[in-house]
């Protein structure tokens, strides 16, 4: 029987994050005249420790096998996309050895129904063949080795290592990429890798593997892409996208 993992935490849907404790409500009160980085670092950062202390991944999975196959095909699919995929593939390929000796149309039968299957069949032939006659069918924990893996790039691997192994890693996704650069923790970051090494700069070692749900999270229910719900968002005090829209609004 497969042992499903699912996560402690989530934003559901249907919830609203607009309910800011007292300590917010005083910050506000007496903002500093110029709302820095750090500032807003140390204001989004404290917010999520005190309301949202727990945050983990949405996809299923039982080990980290089983993780590494549901991110990458998690790229450019939403997860619970990946979670209906995921099950009837793990019954298949309960383990890397079983994965390693299926063929691409095989696998593909199995995610014809998540982005780009073509190639995520051909990237998970590759990475458990190379998983298992290279690592003895043992995910590796370091994120340089990761990415050796076909279909595993960096991000997959910070997800690998920082989900599974506990390591300080922070995995930047589009939500990553687009919620840090409205709320004002990167600035002028052109690519996920120039957005990592800031919020790396500014987001304690401790914090950085909840910090990456905590951002997708955020982006995936309040933050959103065409639309973000500005009214319901308990960041906006220190949102640099807000301060810019109000501004706007006023002129």
């Amino acid at each position: 029987m497969i042992q499903i993992i699912f996560p402690k935490f989530a934003f559901p849907k249907q919830r609203i994050i607009s309910q800011v404790p007292i300590y917010f409500r005083r910050m506000t009160e007496n903002p500093p005249k110029r709302i820095t980085r750090k500032y807003r670092f140390d204001y989004i950062l404290d917010y999520f420790q005190k309301n949202h202390p727990i945050a983990e991944t949405e996809l299923h999975y039982a080990d980290s096998y089983q993780l590494m196959v549901a991110v990458i095909l998690s790229a450019q699919c939403t997860d619970k996309r990946v979670n209906m995929i995921t099950p009837g593939l793990f019954v298949r390929f309960p383990d890397p050895y079983a994965l390693a000796d299926a063929t691409v149309e095989e696998i593909f039968e199995y995610i014809k129904s998540c982005s780009y299957p073509n190639n995520k069949a051909k990237n998970l032939l590759g990475m458990a063949q190379m998983l298992t006659t290279e690592f003895k069918g043992i995910v590796p924990d370091d994120v340089d080795t990761l990415q050796k893996l076909p279909g595993v790039g960096r991000k997959t691997a910070n997800v690998i290592a920082s989900v599974v192994f506990n390591k300080p890693a922070l995995a930047v996704d589009t939500h990553v990429f687009r919620v840090s650069a409205r709320l004002g923790l990167t600035t002028g970051a052109k690519t996920p890798l120039e957005t990592e090494k800031q919020l790396v700069k500014y987001i304690p070692e401790n914090l950085l593997a909840v910090a990456h749900h905590w951002l997708i999270l955020h982006g995936r229910y309040i933050c959103i892409a065409r639309k973000p719900k500005c009214s319901e968002c308990a960041l906006k005090n220190a949102c640099k996208y807000y301060q810019t829209m109000q501004k706007n609004l006023n002129q």
